[in-house]
């Protein structure tokens, strides 16, 4: 009897993420066997330029030695113990690195996804509130086109209609801010001066000063909206403002975070440090799932009394700092720290940019071209209604051997930090020709 393929058992069962499976029947999943530094090995022998580092995450590439050694490491001694009432080396040397990231922040719970993370700042905020008698605090404000996940918390700050409309009924209402001072990249005059922009946002805010407990922020780049940057100016005045107003900032970095932007963190454009942070993505290089939130030592100390007070801060996830995600995280920041790749991240994007503003003119295909550390982006233009250009693009691209998958209409390239320059020019020319035969 003939066995079935391995794509006809995939999709006999498999519902893959954020995506319309009937899409399926003509873009075939791709059978990864390998994977090593930019590129994903297929069954079929073809080599596949993982262009969007695999949702974000995989800044250090595929199958990266060290993180390998580090994990082999630290599977010879345990691979997981809970952490309520155990510690052990690794999770301590990480906990250490991560509160040597900023000045203030130096308290770390654990997670193991992005949006989990955000949920525990969210919620902690709240709790702060309650603990201080402060009940009237009991509103988030968001930006415009936030996207913080798909939790029920975090769906509920984001601001695309796309993943929220259908739970409407199960979110509750946040605030969210428009005008935002949107830039091209850090030289355009926004970024120093959004002072027009600010007198826009500051009368949606001021209504807000007494009821609000916290803000909610993508720094610098919001990424499932399409990529698009702000102005550091803004996030600089919006930290004054909720420092005035005795309102938490919540700095959700799962994806600008740990080198992505040309810096650590992206807070450092603005020189702000807010009171929640929350980290995944990039903290393992995609190796393994974890996610960080770190807060200060005064919200801690709110907390902080005998266990009859009722202030314990009672949220836990199963594998709550994961030895094994610990371990290649400790070594990630090392890399990344040891090999200057938020550094790197600046030179990457300056050849990135200008590929695509070549293709821009070349093709008179896209417009808006948009550039921060390792992160290129422009959107299509397209003059049919309801057309998926950004998705025939994708298949096209995927069949020339690079994996683009376009946010809608908006192309971006978001490669490993530690990308081959050569690499770069078989996007370049990958992309150009997807665009020209898909017309």
């Amino acid at each position: 009897m003939q066995k079935n393929s391995l794509i006809e058992r995939d999709l006999r069962h498999i519902w893959h993420p954020c995506s319309q499976m009937k899409d399926y029947q003509s873009f075939k999943p791709l059978e990864v066997i390998a994977a090593n530094h930019a590129h994903l090995h297929l069954k079929d022998g073809r080599k596949i330029i993982d262009a969007i580092s695999s949702w974000w995450c995989k800044s250090l590439g595929h199958n990266h030695p060290r993180l390998k050694q580090a994990l082999h490491q630290q599977i010879e001694k345990f691979e997981h113990v809970i952490l309520a009432n155990t510690t052990n080396e690794t999770i301590v040397q990480l906990s250490e690195k991560l509160a040597g990231l900023t000045s203030s922040l130096n308290k770390v719970l654990y997670a193991s996804d992005g949006s989990c993370a955000v949920e525990m700042a969210m919620k902690m905020s709240l709790h702060a509130r309650m603990i201080q008698g402060e009940e009237q605090r009991t509103k988030f404000i968001a930006l415009e086109n936030a996207y913080h996940g798909e939790t029920t918390g975090a769906l509920s700050v984001s601001d695309m209609g796309l993943y929220r409309a259908p739970y409407r009924s199960m979110l509750f209402n946040a605030d969210f801010i428009s005008h935002l001072p949107y830039v091209s990249n850090i030289k355009d005059e926004l970024w120093n001066d959004a002072e027009k922009h600010w007198e826009k946002i500051i009368h949606q805010l001021e209504p807000l000063s007494s009821v609000a407990t916290a803000v909610i922020v993508e720094p610098v780049v919001q990424g499932a909206a399409g990529v698009k940057i702000h102005s550091q100016d803004f996030l600089r005045r919006l930290r004054l403002w909720t420092k005035k107003h005795g309102i938490h900032l919540i700095a959700d970095e799962i994806m600008t975070g740990i080198g992505r932007t040309g810096k650590m963190l992206a807070c450092e454009y603005a020189d702000v440090e807010p009171d929640f942070l929350c980290l995944s993505k990039g903290l393992t290089s995609g190796w393994l799932p974890l996610s960080a939130m770190l807060t200060t030592q005064s919200i801690y100390d709110l907390f902080y009394d005998d266990y009859a007070a009722g202030k314990s801060f009672l949220h836990s996830h199963t594998h709550s700092g994961n030895v094994l995600a610990a371990s290649v995280a400790v070594e990630v920041i090392n890399i990344v720290q040891e090999e200057g790749l938020c550094a790197r991240a600046m030179e990457l994007g300056q050849v990135m940019h200008a590929h695509m503003q070549n293709i821009a003119m070349e093709t008179k295909k896209l417009t808006n071209v948009r550039w921060i550390g390792g992160i290129v982006a422009a959107d299509l233009v397209c003059d049919q209604p309801g057309r998926r250009y950004g998705y025939e693009i994708y298949k096209r691209a995927t069949e020339l051997g690079v994996l683009l998958r376009p946010l809608g209409n908006t192309v971006y390239w978001l490669p490993p930090l530690n990308v081959e320059w050569s690499v770069l020019d078989v996007i370049r020319d990958v992309t150009v020709a997807a665009i020209r035969d898909v017309g």
